[in-house]
């Protein structure tokens, strides 16, 4: 089993990366991603699962934003999952989220995700190691049921931040007015337990890389929107995705 080291993935682009080549790509991929996403809801034969992960200040909402914002909202949904209520306590872990698996025709982006009950979880003793290994075992079984079933292809980015850029975005919200509003104290002290975050979703990428997890780089955002919109593009455009004819 291979097994990813954050420490040794860089967070940032390629010393030899252009960024206003990237950027005007990125353009032009945003642009096209509409008339794939379009092709997709009219044909209505796959799903597509985006899956975003990473740390506080990794820029979870600004990619989505800036990459899927142009598309139709029609054919895209956005699911932000917070702590889960009293009565989603009440079921199994995935029964909040299986409601929420995109339909045939539709792009469904989990900003965080069911892996939440394997990271957050874990770095605050809520769940033991043996609790979280038959839950990695459910997550493998629910998405392999999305892939096998229902035609979803699965998307799964982490957003890979270093912890020098995300102390400054933290701080930068309580200094820039347009976005003091997300401001919480809360997010300080989850920075603090950095190095068991890194553990835990290097224990996740290990037990859930079917499919495998995209590591982007991420305190730059113009590279983080080209790599994720790129991998979108390349999922799409690889469909064979075909026009519906005239109903008879």
């Amino acid at each position: 089993m291979s097994r990813i080291r954050l420490s040794q993935l860089s967070t940032r682009a390629p010393e030899h990366a252009s960024k206003e080549e990237l950027k005007e790509k990125t353009a032009r991929l945003v642009e096209e991603l509409d008339a794939l996403q379009n092709l997709l809801f009219a044909e209505g034969k796959h799903a597509i699962l985006v899956v975003i992960q990473g740390m506080d200040a990794s820029g979870k909402d600004g990619l989505i934003r800036d990459v899927l914002g142009n598309m139709n909202p029609q054919g895209v949904t956005v699911k932000s999952w917070k702590a889960p209520t009293p009565e989603e306590l009440s079921h199994d872990f995935l029964w909040r989220i299986h409601e929420h698996a995109p339909a045939r025709g539709m792009i469904q982006v989990f900003n965080r995700s069911h892996y939440e009950d394997i990271l957050v979880t874990r770095v605050h003793k809520w769940c033991d190691d043996d609790t979280a290994r038959k839950r990695m075992k459910a997550i493998n079984d629910f998405e392999q049921l999305l892939q096998e079933h229902n035609h979803t292809h699965i998307l799964k980015f982490y957003l890979h931040i270093s912890r020098e850029e995300q102390h400054e975005r933290l701080n930068e919200r309580m200094r820039d007015p347009a976005k003091m509003w997300k401001y919480n104290e809360k997010d300080f002290e989850e920075a603090r337990l950095w190095d068991e975050y890194m553990t835990m979703y290097e224990d996740c990428f290990a037990h859930c890389d079917k499919p495998e997890w995209i590591i982007v780089p991420a305190d730059q955002n113009w590279y983080k929107e080209y790599l994720v919109a790129k991998a979108l593009h390349d999922l799409l455009s690889g469909l064979d995705m075909q026009f519906p004819g005239l109903k008879k």
